[in-house]
């Protein structure tokens, strides 16, 4: 199935100080409070804060601005400031940033840390990629994508369908965010 950036509404961050676009979210009909995996896109264009997501593991990869700084509240500090380089973070930690050179787009998994386990990985190269089992979405970040079901075109998603193993193609210039989610064992 493809799922079309332009087709998925702009949305308040949950504390309200941003707008995200959600591309997927499991349960179909869950929201912040109740989710399992959610993917979304946000953009980002002020030193507001993030959200709050209490039990909730985050990666966030940078596709389009110069990016920003993180300041975590445990101390750290990251830069996310290279296209398509996974990072990922506790969601309950209070997180401002600090922008390089005007707005930013990035990229979000959030997963249920009791429930489930994942991570992004990004395809840069051109040609035939076959997604594991555990590949719930594949947003074309750059370019053009082939799948069974259509061109994916920037910020375009596909999710594969449960238990087929179809190929996707890169185009040339083109990049891909793979986005893999176990349940976690009890």
């Amino acid at each position: 199935m493809i799922i079309r950036l332009a087709e998925c509404p702009p949305q308040p961050w949950k504390n309200g100080l941003g707008r995200t676009r959600e591309i997927a979210v499991h349960p179909s009909t869950a929201g912040n409070e109740d989710f399992i995996w959610r993917v979304s896109i946000a953009e980002i264009d002020s030193a507001a804060p993030f959200s709050s997501f209490n039990g909730i593991d985050r990666q966030i990869v940078l596709l389009e601005g110069a990016g920003f700084t993180m300041h975590l509240d445990d101390g750290r500090e990251h830069a996310l400031t290279t296209p398509l380089v996974p990072f990922g973070f506790a969601g309950e930690l209070g997180v401002t940033v600090t922008l390089a050179n005007g707005a930013t787009r990035d990229f979000n998994l959030m997963l249920r840390r009791d429930r489930v386990r994942g991570d992004v990985l990004s395809w840069l190269r051109p040609g035939a990629y076959v997604p594991d089992p555990t590949t719930v979405l594949i947003c074309c970040a750059r370019g053009t994508i082939g799948t069974p079901d259509g061109t994916l075109r920037v910020g375009d998603a596909w999710q594969p369908e449960p238990g087929h193993a179809a190929a996707i193609t890169l185009k040339d210039g083109a990049a891909a965010l793979a986005v893999r989610i176990q349940p976690r064992r009890r």
